[in-house]
């Protein structure tokens, strides 16, 4: 019901202060620079409608802290969700593939004119050799024109939001929906299913999601982010409006539990199975994260830093519980976000607690050196122990912690009043724990 009722409270919001999206037109039914209609259709440009934000941070606190609407896009509250160049192009163009508006930009083909209530027409007409270049995070400000290359190809628009021939990896998709509405789709994401692409990946949930509608133009957007190699609950988009308010209330979720640690509207559970045992069997994490360079010059990792003063610093809150303690030193954690930073529960766990979740090696190398797999129990299910192959590369069974390197243990159990079941993999080691005598 929880679920439910923050839909209807967003629903309400909505209601109250968003405008109505607007989609990509042709030149010469949108009016783009020019004087008469056959000039129009000539323009290289498409006109996007004037800005006009929505500010979806003012409704998601709205929702967050029990109203039923939100200020607008002029009122109090912060700055507007809809005020960068590229967040404005994909609200008005959402059959657009993200790919293609990034590449846009890069590329300098987006294009920006300022016109204000006073100006005439034939003043735009003048300021059609006025157009310059702007960037994906210039602000925008009420009234400013954006302009698409008119020539934009059919197929790369279809990039998205092409059907996929392939009745078995469809099947596969749809099957790991939770829950589907007019606008959320909520899916069980496997682990080892990337959900962004990326250099070397070929699948991941963000281009296969138009897999996940029948009729749409539309493909489904990514709301938030779960590692490759993590599975869970996993919330799927399906316009640019629901998009704008749910980022709007993650990023509410944020700034709330810094600010006094109340915040519970997007409570997310995890589990995890640890090396080790915390010291204590329950508590609060604050421990700021930052990015370092490793000695290669060129991957990444986050580590706790004692300060949250420098820019490149970003606070990060977690709570967690202990389920379970276990032989061999194992243990089973409950673990709550309160915000959201890149690998926060994985840097959190190895660093802050001293206990790597298991199947980490970039976070908790040093405790899988010596890593020794637990035999394996006679009462085990067979079916808990069978491989097969899935769709896009995947595979279910094996990588528990009988096995020499077992997959990661992490797992997003619940996300308001959706609940996604463990994978196999952390199933059986939790059968194989429960086996083995003190």
């Amino acid at each position: 019901m929880a679920a439910l009722h923050l839909r209807r409270r967003a629903a309400a919001a909505l209601a109250c202060v968003a405008p109505k999206p607007q989609w990509l037109s042709t030149a010469a039914r949108h009016g783009a620079l020019g004087g008469e209609a056959g000039e129009r259709s000539k323009s290289p440009w498409v006109q996007l409608p004037p800005f006009a934000p929505f500010d979806t941070a003012a409704a998601a606190r709205a929702i967050a802290r029990g109203g039923g609407g939100g200020g607008g896009g002029n009122g109090e509250g912060g700055a507007v969700a809809d005020s960068t160049a590229i967040k404005w192009v994909r609200r008005c163009c959402p059959q657009l593939p993200t790919s293609l508006v990034q590449k846009l930009f890069r590329l300098r083909k987006v294009k920006k004119n300022v016109v204000t209530a006073e100006t005439s027409s034939a003043d735009v007409s003048a300021e059609q050799h006025r157009l310059k270049r702007v960037s994906a995070k210039d602000q925008l400000m009420p009234g400013d024109i954006l302009f698409l290359p008119v020539n934009l190809k059919e197929s790369s628009v279809a990039e998205k939001t092409k059907k996929f021939d392939n009745r078995n990896e469809i099947d596969f998709l749809r099957s790991l929906e939770i829950y589907k509405d007019e606008a959320i789709i909520v899916v069980n994401k496997p682990p080892g299913m990337p959900v962004q692409g990326g250099v070397g990946i070929k699948n991941s949930i963000d281009v296969l999601a138009s897999m996940f509608e029948e009729n749409s133009s539309e493909a489904p957007r990514l709301v938030h982010r779960l590692d490759r190699d993590c599975s869970g609950v996993l919330v799927l988009s399906r316009n640019q409006l629901s998009t704008s308010m749910l980022h709007a209330i993650f990023r509410e979720k944020t700034a709330d539990a810094l600010a006094d640690g109340t915040q519970q509207v997007l409570q997310r559970k995890y589990v995890a199975l640890v090396i080790g045992t915390p010291t204590h069997p329950k508590g609060l994490l604050s421990a700021p994260l930052a990015k370092i360079l490793l000695q290669d010059g060129k991957s990444e990792r986050l580590t706790v830093r004692a300060s949250s003063n420098a820019a490149s610093v970003q606070d990060a809150l977690t709570e967690y519980r202990v389920i379970e303690s276990c032989p061999h030193g194992y243990t089973w954690l409950e673990l709550f976000p309160r915000t959201g930073r890149k690998h926060q529960l994985r840097v959190h766990c190895a660093e802050v607690l001293g206990t790597p979740i298991v199947g980490d090696y970039k976070y908790g190398r040093q405790a899988h050196d010596n890593w020794m797999p637990l035999p394996l129990p006679r009462t085990i299910d067979e079916e808990l122990l069978r491989r097969r192959k899935l769709p896009f590369g995947l595979v279910v069974g094996g990588g528990s912690i009988a096995e020499e390197q077992p997959q990661l243990h992490l797992h997003c159990k619940q996300m308001l009043n959706f609940v996604a079941p463990l994978p196999l993999h952390m199933r059986l080691s939790w059968e194989i724990l429960k086996s083995v005598k003190i």
